[in-house]
């Protein structure tokens, strides 16, 4: 299992579960227009890194906007395969 496979798994379970510890399932609670809010911010940040700062920090922003966006993957119940399924149909 890839780790986007089992992080989007986990994403289920806390949206399916929710735990109040749990920054994701209260990002998952606050809803849709809290999620978009915070992949615009990851967004920009990742903007930031690239021009202004190392490697290391550009690879942690694009994880964070990684871990938002299939945050907002799970908040509309859109399956991570109808994402890879679109990319694979994209490299032909």
């Amino acid at each position: 299992m890839s780790i986007l496979e089992e992080l989007y798994a986990v994403l289920q379970e806390r949206k399916a579960h929710p735990r109040p510890e749990s920054y994701t399932s209260r990002l998952l609670a606050q809803g849709q227009t809290q999620i978009l809010k915070k992949i615009g911010e990851e967004a920009i940040e990742v903007l930031l890194a690239a021009q202004y700062q190392d490697e290391a920090r550009l690879v942690e922003e694009l994880a964070d906007l990684t871990y938002h966006v299939l945050v907002l993957l799970v908040a509309r119940g859109i399956p991570l395969e109808a994402v890879a399924q679109e990319l694979r149909r994209r490299r032909r």
